[in-house]
């Protein structure tokens, strides 16, 4: 089940929110709608990472995921799949397991419970990147989760590995300035993916990257952004980027528990999920006026779309 093509990673790669049934069980035939729905709507691929839950979902429910994505996707696109774990050991497991059923790429976090040096972080990422064949996007979480990862990790990946092999989603703030300090230290050579949600997609996008992960909710919209940006379309991209925005600045102030909150309240209000389930517990939930505010932008983004 090998990627649909060998070209690199491009494009938009929408990260997939994980449906449950009532009682906690993956809902398979809404995955399947979110799936076949992200790809309908323009997708170039999907991901399984950090709003997919999987740093709720435990060892069993995890690989399910993975398995069920791998399988649904039928050579359509891209597959990316979060593979970060709180030991090295986990993390190469989780990656093999990924490449076994035609992953495109992996990618990881560093450990969340543990602060590490600068010597010990690269050789987390050197020990997954080396454990298969496929790219490894070296992702910074720590807008909402995790620590900041130091350029000179980055760096020293890539002289290693060689550009094909090692990508990077930097999101530490300021997300902007820090992907053009990896540009440029790279000589050009980083291949970058932004993951804000699409409110810093506008200006990610003119600082050279090569795709963007957002949450499948807005999927539509960021698709017809990221054309608008790529034809170079002016009026367009500040039409359809500015309620993007709005939508994911309610989303930022939850943190990642927001993000699930909204996002999946979106995906029940297209039809797409049964519910708005998620893992318990969560710090943050979507009361009526911020669910109010929420509906008011997706109309008027829907207008433009």
């Amino acid at each position: 089940m090998s990627s649909v093509t060998d070209k690199p990673l491009r494009g938009v790669l929408p990260v997939l929110h994980t449906p449950f049934t009532p009682d906690g069980q993956i809902d398979g035939p809404s995955l399947h709608r979110e799936i076949d729905w992200a790809f309908a709507t323009g997708a170039d691929g999907v991901v399984v990472a950090m709003v997919s839950e999987i740093l709720r979902l435990g060892y069993r429910r995890r690989l399910d995921l993975v398995t069920r994505v791998c399988q649904a996707i039928g050579g359509r696109g891209f597959s990316v799949i979060s593979v970060g774990a709180e030991s090295t050991a986990e993390a190469v497991e989780f990656a093999r397991h990924a490449e076994s059923l035609g992953a495109s790429a992996v990618m990881a976090i560093p450990p969340v419970a543990t602060a590490l040096g600068m010597v010990a972080t690269r050789d987390y990422f050197a020990t997954i990147a080396g454990s298969v064949s496929i790219p490894l996007v070296v992702q910074d979480a720590s807008g909402y989760v995790g620590a900041a990862i130091d350029m000179g990790v980055y760096l020293g990946l890539l002289e290693q590995f060689g550009a094909g092999r090692i990508f990077f989603k930097p999101e530490a703030s300021p997300l902007g300035p820090n992907l053009s300090k990896l540009r440029d230290a790279t000589g050009g050579k980083a291949r970058i993916f932004e993951g804000s949600g699409g409110i810093n997609l506008v200006d990610c996008h003119r600082r050279g990257i090569a795709g963007t992960m957002p949450g499948t909710d807005l999927l539509d919209g960021i698709v017809a952004l990221w054309r608008a940006l790529e034809a170079g379309d002016e009026e367009r991209i500040y039409q359809l980027s500015l309620p993007i925005g709005a939508l994911v600045a309610l989303q930022i102030q939850g943190g990642l528990d927001g993000f699930l909150a909204i996002e999946k309240y979106l995906l029940k209000k297209r039809g797409l999920f049964e519910n708005s389930v998620q893992i318990q517990p969560v710090g943050w939930h979507l009361d009526p006026e911020t669910q109010a505010e929420v509906d008011r932008l997706f109309t008027r983004l829907q207008r433009v779309i």
